[in-house]
């Protein structure tokens, strides 16, 4: 055995401190440092791996009713919104002055899509009495008292194109809204949140309908980074009567492919300011709470490194199993 060094006056703490913690309180606090530190890496392992057997607080479950028709639902269809329909009269839909539009969006002939995208969600929902309609956009504009997807139900309703998801016996339809995305990362994870929200369970199959030219995005990017089944998610393309498809590609190539490859989770300098810019009435979701089983995924920001902003999340989640 190797001698302890010859002890002198202003070492001999030290030496007892680290050698022979004969103090019951230096026992005690390293005891204590010990249990600390091995129950932070208990909880943050039971969190990661059991995170589905978390339940909401009894008082935000209190405010809910459920009847039995949204256990029957398991079929997701997601429509993201792109703008915000302010018009009373429905007939009027394709005349810009009833919408409030990003300057890229004018004279371009997307009004025309925004309206496609609505009928072929519905018109998917009533052929499969299983499905819920989301209508997914947030409170994008300065301007707008409402949502996005608040308006998109809206002029739906107005159409009279809805009245035919009516659940019969019960007055509801088969058509609801996520409020609080404000891209389309967001579009497709906070509309799985609210599916949970609305029938207490998760989805067994995603539709999503968008334009073509976003398909690579939603299928290769975002569907991949919240590892959601390929085989379980299908995707429309709808680009209606855009007028310049040239230049609708080159923008979804340079403003959403590349920076979302670059930034799978969109929480970055461009992305992340888009984001912003998009918040003016600062909104805040609510799903960590209302869907405390993907509370790890809704708030996972990999390192801001390229190669790290691309790291896909590791953790347990529900459509795993």
């Amino acid at each position: 055995m190797i001698p302890l060094p010859v002890s002198t006056p202003h070492r001999r703490f030290p030496t007892r401190l680290y050698l022979r913690p004969n103090n019951p309180n230096t026992r005690l606090l390293l005891l204590l440092l010990f249990l600390s530190i091995s129950l932070f890496f208990n909880v943050l392992h039971y969190s990661f791996s059991s995170s589905s057997n978390v339940v909401p607080s009894p008082s935000l479950l209190a405010t809910v009713t459920r009847d039995k028709s949204p256990e029957l639902l398991s079929h997701l269809i997601i429509v993201p919104c792109h703008a915000v329909w302010v018009g009373m009269d429905p007939n009027l839909r394709l005349s810009e002055d009833q919408w409030l539009l990003e300057p890229y969006q004018m004279g371009s002939g997307r009004l025309a899509a925004f309206f496609a995208h609505i009928s072929k969600g519905v018109e998917l929902a009533v052929r499969d009495k299983h499905a819920l309609l989301i209508f997914s956009g947030g409170q994008t504009k300065k301007a707008s008292t409402t949502t996005e997807a608040e308006s998109y139900l809206r002029l739906a309703l107005s159409s009279n194109i809805a009245s035919t998801l009516a659940v019969p016996g019960d007055g509801h339809i088969r058509a609801t809204t996520e409020n609080y995305a404000l891209d389309s990362y967001q579009n497709l994870l906070f509309s799985i949140a609210r599916f949970y929200e609305y029938t207490g369970h998760f989805p067994d199959g995603i539709t999503l309908i968008g334009y073509e030219f976003k398909r690579q995005r939603f299928e290769e990017l975002h569907r991949a980074a919240i590892r959601w089944p390929i085989d379980r998610f299908h995707y429309i393309g709808v680009d209606g009567e855009i007028k310049d498809h040239f230049i609708a590609h080159q923008g979804e190539f340079e403003n959403g492919y590349i920076p979302y490859l670059k930034d799978l989770y969109g929480c970055h300098s461009f992305l992340a300011s888009k984001r912003r810019r998009r918040n003016p009435h600062l909104r805040f979701p609510p799903y960590i709470h209302s869907t405390p089983h993907l509370a790890f995924l809704l708030n996972w920001c990999p390192g801001p490194t390229e190669k790290g902003a691309s790291t896909i999340f590791a953790g347990d989640l529900p459509w795993d199993h």
